[in-house]
């Protein structure tokens, strides 16, 4: 007989045990205001009570596009409480693209910062008719902080269970809907256990986030350091500067960062005299660290760099920074539940050396992508034993070890006569020359080879080289197969708000070039 059953607190649980305990304790900071951990739990509750108050109930999903700051954290957290569901949305897509997102999700409630407000003014009253407004408001909207403050500190009566949906979180697609996919409660508290111990997250933490809080990179950084009863830094939006200066002022021992921010941080003039001893976990994910980069960073950092190969839908792999220094072209091992595959066209499993398909399971799965059967199916692999696995559409391969090795993207890849040919492969060896500052490879037609690399490049400031000059250096140190048909230098190139390149982007301006 058990005398003492076993409790499993979910993430709103487990801030209010902070909040009693911590009481007094810093939970956010932004800017010049500060919100102790009792006041956190207590606006958890607020925002919860609220919600119900307006009618909503256990599953409904309420649609979130604010900027960075504290009532983004508390609103999130508020919906958790109340056993609704969270709609972070990408304040970086179309006024349409939003629309769509909310249609797609169903949402009952729509909750802006002020400066996202504007964006809804014809926004149908039948989609989200519940509109709440953080900031100076007109009539249209109810005031988050007066609505906010008229609802009780204690926890509302609502059973969470593991099972319950807390997210849908949208995939960064730029055409049509994006699929959205969700969460559990016990999936999110899982997530954070796991990361948590993958980048040394405690309760002394002091995290800094910079990237929008509607991004999954954000949430690791939010949701381990809450999850461990730390303190979460909110910056507005990211500037080198401001970073650098929050890491030495204020101490900061976590962050959660793409590439292309550390880029500009080691580009920036003084940045070496910044005291960042602090640091003790620094994540980079989002697209892959370049071998000089990846170099340069753990020079700067003192071995706190630990890169994060995952994807939202629920599966991710560390490099420890002793493992990245010996093994710099390698995104490391599964974090905790995570078991990994890899596979060949003919769904079979590889060896280790081969290249193929990721496939992933873990304790922090999504359920699917809500509404989406089929492309929930799409996205199913299924070993011979039965169990359901997560296809990534991510190429790469294992060493002997288990170290993973990314090759790039399944959709990316480039058939060239017959050969398969990886552009990360060939964008890893145009980053080692000097010039170069960012480079993609896409695939064009071929007349003879039938699809052949286009590689696009920019330059550093002040570093003229022709094109022909660099592509001849790039085809030196390449195969007989990979070698780059054609290479164009440009300003810049597009990228999502968490730094990824958009190739579809540059196939659809550049797929209509045809080599010889």
């Amino acid at each position: 007989m058990t005398v003492f059953p076993l409790q499993t607190p979910l993430l709103p649980d487990i801030i209010a045990l902070h909040g009693k305990w911590r009481a007094s304790d810093p939970a956010l900071i932004c800017e010049d205001r500060l919100v102790t951990w009792q006041a956190f739990a207590e606006n958890q509750n607020r925002v919860a009570h609220g919600l119900l108050a307006l009618g909503l109930k256990k599953g409904d999903r309420v649609a979130v596009v604010m900027s960075n700051s504290i009532e983004m954290v508390e609103i999130l957290f508020g919906i958790f409480r109340a056993g609704c569901v969270a709609v972070p949305l990408n304040l970086a897509v179309s006024d349409d693209h939003i629309v769509r997102m909310i249609k797609d999700c169903g949402a009952r409630a729509l909750i802006v910062t002020a400066d996202q407000a504007s964006r809804f003014a014809a926004l149908p009253h039948d989609l989200a008719p519940l509109r709440l407004c953080a900031g100076e408001v007109n009539e249209n909207w109810i005031d988050y902080a007066t609505w906010k403050e008229n609802q009780p500190s204690d926890p509302p009566d609502i059973p969470l269970a593991p099972d319950d949906p807390i997210n849908i979180i949208y995939s960064s697609g730029t055409t049509g809907t994006p699929k959205g996919i969700v969460h559990t409660q016990q999936g999110r508290l899982n997530f954070a256990q796991a990361i948590s111990l993958a980048l040394h997250y405690s309760g002394k933490i002091r995290t800094l986030v910079n990237i929008g809080l509607y991004s999954n990179i954000s949430w690791v950084s939010m949701i381990c350091t809450l999850l461990n009863g730390g303190t979460l830094i909110i910056q507005k939006k990211f500037d080198a500067l401001d970073f650098l200066t929050a890491v030495q002022e204020l101490r900061i021992t976590h962050c959660s960062m793409v590439p292309v921010q550390f880029q500009q941080i080691l580009e920036l003039k003084g940045q070496e005299k910044f005291d960042l001893s602090s640091l003790r976990a620094v994540m980079s994910c989002g697209s892959p660290l370049h071998a000089s980069l990846k170099e340069k960073l753990c020079a700067r950092l003192s071995g706190s760099l630990i890169e994060l190969y995952g994807l939202t839908e629920g599966i991710s792999t560390t490099i420890e920074p002793e493992d990245g220094l010996l093994r710099p072209a390698s995104v490391g091992k599964p974090n905790l539940s995570v078991d990994l595959k890899i596979i060949g066209p003919d769904g079979r499993e590889m060896p280790p050396g081969e290249k193929g398909e990721i496939v992933g399971r873990s304790s922090f799965l999504m359920s699917g992508y809500f509404n989406r059967k089929d492309a929930t199916e799409e996205a199913t692999w299924t070993d011979e034993a039965g169990k359901k696995w997560l296809r990534t559409g991510d190429l790469g391969h294992l060493d002997e070890e288990g170290f993973l090795y990314l090759t790039g993207r399944l959709k990316d890849m480039i058939l060239s006569g017959g050969q398969n040919i990886y552009p990360e492969d060939l964008e890893t060896v145009l980053m080692q020359h000097d010039a170069i500052s960012e480079a993609a490879v896409i695939g064009i037609k071929s007349r003879r080879w039938g699809e052949t690399p286009l590689a696009l490049v920019v330059l550093h400031k002040g570093k003229p080289v022709p094109a022909e000059d660099i592509r001849e250096w790039c085809n030196a140190r390449l195969g007989r197969q990979q070698k780059i048909s054609m290479l164009k230098i440009v300003n810049h190139l597009p990228r999502n708000p968490n730094g990824k390149i958009l190739k579809n982007i540059l196939r659809e301006k550049y797929g209509n070039i045809t080599c010889d």
